[in-house]
């Protein structure tokens, strides 16, 4: 049985993350971007990660781009954390999307907002792929609903 997909960031990835992450704790954020933090599942201590809020409909949701991470598995265990841009600190609860058909027009329009970004990641699938192309891609990529506390 093989482990399950995720890309590891590279030096240049990493600086960048650093970058956004720092920006949104002073209130910047580009494009959309927060800084996460989830509680770790071994350390308890918080984690803090870059991500891109994604809405679709009425709802809010954060994607794993680079597939089944760190802050993913922490996600799983604490089903929730907080999003900072600033000094605006929102909590939240988290439920994970399992079903593919669920998940697929929420990465359709995931990649369409942020393909640019991460496309990447997604190893040859962009918005324009058909739907079996973003369903066959869907396993490798967790999706999380989330409920901010406002």
């Amino acid at each position: 049985m093989s482990s399950p997909h995720y890309l590891e960031a590279g030096p240049i990835a990493l600086r960048f993350n650093r970058v956004v992450g720092w920006l949104a704790r002073h209130g910047v954020s580009l494009l959309g971007s927060a800084e996460l933090s989830v509680r770790g599942r071994k350390s308890g201590r918080m984690q803090r990660i870059p991500v891109n809020p994604h809405s679709h409909g009425a709802q809010r949701y954060l994607i794993s781009a680079r597939g089944h991470s760190q802050w993913v598995r922490n996600m799983r265990v604490a089903g929730g954390g907080e999003l900072r841009v600033g000094r605006k600190v929102r909590g939240f609860t988290a439920t994970e999307v399992t079903d593919a058909h669920e998940k697929l027009p929420v990465l359709r329009t995931y990649l369409e907002r942020w393909g640019w970004e991460v496309n990447q990641y997604f190893q040859g699938v962009t918005a324009k792929s058909s739907d079996e192309e973003i369903l066959a891609a869907a396993p490798d990529h967790p999706v999380f609903l989330i409920n901010v506390k406002e």
